[in-house]
């Protein structure tokens, strides 16, 4: 809630990192892992504000911010691991009860 994201270990209960006010301090909507880039994860925030965060890039911010105009209520991640293509794409589920598909730039899809 507080826009602090924290990386952990499946063995601890302590974070491995914390990134305080990684959306300035807008409350964390969705945050999932890229399907085809192992290093890669997004996040949505409250204000319709997406992060694109790449650890082997930047592990201190993210290397992308994108805002979506309308209000979005939650994200999903659309690729296919098995398949070195790089496709990947974000579903966003939008107030107004549309989906939007965009896809990700190549840099940030491939395995």
């Amino acid at each position: 809630s507080d826009g602090s994201i924290r990386l952990h270990q499946m063995t601890s209960e302590y974070p491995l990192v914390q990134w305080n006010d990684s959306t300035n301090g807008q409350p964390v909507i969705a945050l999932q892992w890229a399907l085809t880039r192992p290093a890669v994860f997004f996040v949505l925030d409250a204000s319709s504000n997406i992060y694109i965060w790449d650890l082997l890039e930047n592990d201190l911010l993210p290397v992308a911010k994108q805002t979506i105009p309308e209000n979005v209520e939650t994200m999903a991640l659309l690729g296919e691991p098995e398949k070195p293509n790089g496709l990947l794409g974000i579903a966003l589920a939008k107030e107004t009860g549309e989906i939007d598909i965009q896809y990700v730039k190549k840099k940030w899809a491939l395995p």
